[in-house]
């Protein structure tokens, strides 16, 4: 269940999709803050306020501070249009195109305090087809990322999520996801083209 929508932007389109569908919905503009962390804090507290365990960022282009990922460790979903590790942070999909890839995607994942770094937990492929440009891939990449985003929560929802923490200091924490194959990417009983595993 959806405790709450929240933005720092006042105009956010996912605000009015919220109110319509009768969820709960709160600006915290970060711009009254003196620094992230205060921000942060604010955040945690209208979260914590509406029973959230889980935290999707949807759009949100804020990087969080510990603050923020302390308060929900391993709680905290983002969905990131590309197939990290490659091309994390802005403009990933022109990115793609700069590198002349011929597959890019979309990446779901837990954030941590690193740059789209934190635990894979799926993946979807979307080619890059000739002619293409920023506008017309991240157009289909976008149709990808909202499924795979869909699917990943619906994951989480059932339980079926496990996160291993690091195996040696300075390692990364293991996303699993129970019912997936984890060396094929595929979901016990059906096709899926998302793929899990390791952060960056």
């Amino acid at each position: 269940r959806v405790r709450l929508v929240l933005s720092n932007r006042p105009g956010a389109a996912g605000l009015a999709r919220a109110e319509r569908a009768g969820i709960p919905t709160r600006v915290i503009s970060h711009q009254g803050f003196a620094d992230r962390d205060s921000f942060d804090a604010a955040v945690v507290a209208a979260l914590r306020e509406a029973g959230a365990a889980w935290v999707v960022l949807a759009g949100f282009m804020r990087l969080l501070t510990p603050t923020f990922l302390d308060a929900f460790p391993h709680r905290v979903v983002n969905i990131h249009p590309s197939l990290l590790p490659s091309f994390p942070g802005v403009d990933a999909q022109q990115q793609a195109l700069d590198h002349g890839v011929r597959i890019t995607g979309c990446t779901v994942h837990l954030v941590d305090t690193g740059t789209d770094t934190g635990p894979i937990l799926a993946q979807a492929a979307v080619p890059v087809l000739d002619g293409d440009d920023r506008d017309a891939l991240a157009a289909r990449i976008l149709v990808e990322e909202h499924a795979l985003l869909v699917r990943a929560l619906s994951w989480i929802a059932e339980g079926r999520l496990r996160v291993a923490p690091p195996a040696a200091p300075g390692g990364r924490a293991r996303a699993t996801i129970a019912g997936v194959d984890t060396a094929l990417g595929l979901a016990q009983g059906g096709r899926a083209p998302e793929q899990v595993g390791e952060g960056a």
